[in-house]
Order: structure tokens, then sequence, then C-alpha cells
């Protein structure tokens, strides 16, 4: 598989820049931000951005286009992302299957209706936001509290955007997971469904036991054993991809942070060995 980058990755936060700076690389495959981020910063922050994206390879994972979004399509900012990227050779842009903004910004990721005119609409926007870009766009299941207007199944809907937009896929374990208690799904027929040849690479996180029937992705914990479990699944059904590890706050030491890279690293090498012994 034609993979933009290999191996156990993670989220570069801005608090944890001074922890990371003097790591031996082979702790770290690659790396992963939210251009919003760092679009345009300069100075002694900059700097420090630099010399972590000349060390690693780097995916843009984006916050801000609200490809679902009634308004308008921020093109502009599109073509700021694709400087961004050429700029610190970034080698690829990721973004949520959702929308965040109409007249102004929402600060939250809200989902989009589960509809045959929404898989047409927001494949026609990613297939503009392609054009600019001059590369495919790398979309991302997301989690959601609701499912409005729902009229098909979500593995459906992200699997008819992704044929009608002819873009890649993030998929998200745990987002798969938080779905399928909140929602009531089979969290495995999900993976199952995701086409293996758009898959570029994966998500795992932290997310809050709210109630027995709901789960809040919060990105502010340790992963739990069944997304691990669900993450070895995955493997197993669709090949070792690389996986990059999420956490946004309400960091641990560094050392708690690396040990689940490395239990990363181990489930893909565990999967990539029951592979071999298959062959």
């Amino acid at each position: 598989m034609n993979y933009p980058v290999q191996g156990a990755g993670l989220g570069l936060r801005r608090a944890l820049m001074s922890s990371l700076a003097d790591l031996p690389e082979h702790q770290i495959d690659f790396m992963e931000v939210a251009p919003e981020n760092w679009i345009g910063v300069g100075g002694r922050l900059g700097k420090k951005f630099r010399s972590f994206t000349e060390r690693y390879d780097f995916l843009c994972h984006g916050l801000s286009l609200s490809i679902g979004s009634p308004a308008p399509l921020d093109e502009d900012f599109v073509r700021q992302v694709k400087a961004f990227m050429a700029e610190h050779g970034i080698k690829a842009y990721s973004e949520h299957l959702s929308y965040c903004s109409d007249d102004g910004h929402m600060y939250d990721l809200m989902p989009i209706p589960f509809t045959e005119e929404a898989v047409s609409y927001v494949a026609e926007r990613i297939q503009r936001v392609q054009d600019i870009l001059g590369q495919r766009l790398i979309i991302e299941n997301v989690s959601a509290y609701a499912e409005p207007g729902k009229q098909m199944e979500e593995a459906q809907f992200v699997c008819e955007v992704i044929r009608r937009a002819d873009c890649d896929l993030l998929l998200d374990v745990n987002n798969v997971y938080v779905n399928s208690i909140n929602h009531g799904g089979d969290a495995l027929a999900f993976i199952k469904a995701m086409p293996s040849e758009r898959i570029k690479y994966l998500h795992v996180a932290g997310h809050f036991d709210e109630a027995d029937d709901l789960l809040v992705d919060t990105h502010g914990m340790a992963v739990k054993d069944i997304v691990w479990q669900l993450l070895a699944d995955t493997y197993r059904i669709h090949g070792v991809i690389p996986t990059l590890l999420e956490r946004d706050f309400n960091f641990p030491p560094l050392a708690e942070l690396l040990s689940e890279v490395e239990q990363i690293r181990r489930l893909q090498s565990i999967s990539a060995g029951q592979c071999e012994r298959a062959i």
C-alpha cells in the first residue's frame, strides 16, 4: 500500500514541544499538526516548529475547512494550507467529515446528515479542495452525539463520499468505537466496511465514559483497552497502517505518552508477524 508516512506517530502540540525537542528520532516515526495553529507563525516559535519539520515526516490535520458547511468553501484558506505544506514538506492533508461554521465558526465539529443529498454536496466540495491542492484530501470519520436527518448508516455515508469524491480516508478507530456506543452500532462491522485501498492512516485516542451509553471523544486521557483491541482488529482486517496517537490536553509525563506510541508499534509488529506466517 502507498502510505504518506510509516510507523507510529504522535500529534505535536505546543505544550509538548520542549519535552520532545531532544527526543531520539526512532521513538516517533511521524507527527501531525493543525495547519490553523501554525500558518503564519514566525519568530522563535516558528523556528522551533521548523526544527521539528526538518527532523520528522509531518501530516496536516485541519480543524476549520468545514467541508459540510452551507457556507461557501474557503478557497483562500485551502491555498494557504497548500503553501504551508510546500514550505514544510508536509506529506498530506486530512480534515474532518463534518462542519464547524456557517456565518461564523462554532468551534465544534457538527455531524453532517447521512443523506444522498449530503453525499453529493460534500463530494463536490472535496473535489474542489483536491483541485486546489493538486492531491487527494484525506477525510476522517468523526465522533458524534446526534445523527440528524439520518437516511443511511454512517459507514455507507463515508464510503459513498469517498467513492464520489475520489478522496482518501483517515480512519479514527476511537471515533468508530465512541459512535458504536453512542448510537448502538457495530464497531467491527464499520471497520470491515471501510475500503482498505483508501485508508492512508489511522488515529487512536482516549475517551471519557460519561455514561454506559454516552462516550465523549476527549483526547485527554489514555487509550482504553477496548480501543487497542479494535486497533489490532483493524490491522488484521486492513493490514498494518500508519497510526497516530492524539492527545490534546491533560498531558501525562512524556514516558507515558511514548509508551502508548510504543503500544501502537507493538501491535503493528504483531500483526505484521501474523501476516508473514499466514503467507
